[in-house]
């Protein structure tokens, strides 16, 4: 993620830095030397120099000189109005210059002459337009890099006995930022995290996302049961969702002992590594309804239990990767994707997943995507991670299938 661009002139107070001895004018004539030849519109004027070129050798006078006012008009797209009113300017003269020669009649090269200025003034005028477009674009981008670090803060690389990688990619390419949202904290209860996708596309989708996020990060750290902290996002959403709005997510806690916690909310099943390389789905024993839809069942969300030791990996990702599709129509394979490049190194695989994604698409995806892998590091790596310890990893042998819904005692499930 880029940091948010600084726009504007440096008008900073340079000149008590500057070497004794130097000229006044040295530094700003080495800064202004490069400056000048990369706004000089080169293309606009070698097609000048070209319709002079060839207006010389045929001598044909007025039939050519019309030509010259493509010289402005392409200015106008690629540089500042006063670079459109240079090549407009010098294509006056020039034009001036060769219907003199070429013997045509004053008031005819007065019509060609003048159009030729309008041309170069409706073009800087244009430029105008459009350079000033493009600084507000700027602007908005900026905005929204800053929103994006503030929905979607980083994700350090190493928590607690886990290695991370994520991958975000916006359908909306200039906002960059979606609905599509990821999450992880270190708490008192362990490493939690959320990947999750709004309803829906635009600004709404990104406040409901921002609602989410804020909710959990709070609740992940207030809450002892991984459930509560479902509950309290589901209740915050009942107050703040319209009747046909709804989020899906996957929520995991690491509790320690060698397994994981989940509870899957209408969200797309993880995907497990384990550390011989094979993927499967965690699917859910009873699948929940999305968040904001609790209203629709009587039955409570329920808690999965996951085995996981060293060196296995969970992979959490949104439906913008499972539903790409080539100019075939098919699905990208994700589960076939991820054991093709399985590894120890969870950035190296998420690279090559994603990298492969695109491929598949043609190089630009149609909705927003999120892949967050997570890894289990060997005990003795975990403890030269730098980070706060919050669980057991790899405490117990590894059980020989993935358990249904907790115990209704523990959890009310």
């Amino acid at each position: 993620m880029r940091q948010a661009r600084v726009h504007g002139d440096h008008t900073g107070p340079w000149w008590p830095f500057r070497k004794r001895g130097a000229r006044p004018g040295a530094a700003a004539s080495r800064d202004s030397g490069p400056q000048l030849a990369a706004g000089i519109p080169v293309l606009p004027v070698l097609i000048v120099c070209g319709v002079v070129f060839v207006d010389v050798l045929g001598g044909s006078g007025l039939f050519w000189l019309p030509l010259l006012a493509a010289g402005p008009a392409l200015a106008a797209s690629t540089n500042g109005f006063r670079g459109v009113l240079w090549v407009g300017f010098l294509a006056a003269a020039l034009g001036g210059t060769l219907g003199a020669r070429d013997g045509v009649p004053a008031r005819e090269l007065a019509v060609v002459l003048s159009a030729l200025l309008a041309v170069t003034l409706a073009s800087a005028l244009a430029s105008a337009v459009r350079g000033r477009r493009e600084r507000v674009l700027d602007a908005v981008r900026s905005v929204a890099e800053a929103a994006q670090h503030a929905v979607l803060q980083p994700v350090p690389q190493s928590v607690g006995p886990f290695r991370v990688a994520v991958r975000y990619s916006a359908a909306a390419a200039e906002a960059r930022i979606g609905g599509d949202f990821y999450a992880l904290v270190s708490t008192p209860h362990g490493v939690r995290l959320i990947v999750g996708d709004v309803r829906g596309k635009g600004l709404p989708a990104v406040g409901t996302a921002a609602l989410v996020l804020g909710v959990f990060r709070e609740a992940a750290y207030d809450e002892p049961d991984l459930l509560a902290v479902v509950g309290r996002i589901e209740r915050s959403l009942a107050r703040n969702l319209g009747p046909d709005d709804f989020v899906t997510a996957v929520v995991v806690g690491h509790p320690g002992q060698g397994r994981l916690e989940m509870v899957n909310c209408g969200h797309a099943p993880p995907l497990l590594i384990s550390a011989s390389g094979e993927v499967v789905a965690a699917e859910s024993t009873r699948p929940a309804p999305p968040l904001g839809l609790r209203a629709l069942v009587d039955e409570p969300p329920c808690l999965e239990i996951l085995p996981f030791s060293e060196r296995d990996q969970l992979l959490l990702y949104t439906d913008g990767v499972t539903e790409a599709r080539d100019r075939a129509r098919a699905f990208y394979p994700l589960a076939e994707g991820v054991a093709r490049h399985v590894s120890d190194e969870p950035e190296h695989v998420l690279t090559a997943v994603h990298d492969e994604l695109l491929a598949h698409v043609g190089g630009r995806l149609h909705d927003d995507a999120a892949l967050l892998l997570l890894r289990m590091q060997a005990a003795d790596r975990s403890r030269c991670a730098g980070s706060v310890s919050v669980g057991t990893p790899g405490g117990g042998p590894r059980p020989a299938e993935r358990t249904g819904c907790a115990s209704p005692s523990h959890l009310g499930c």
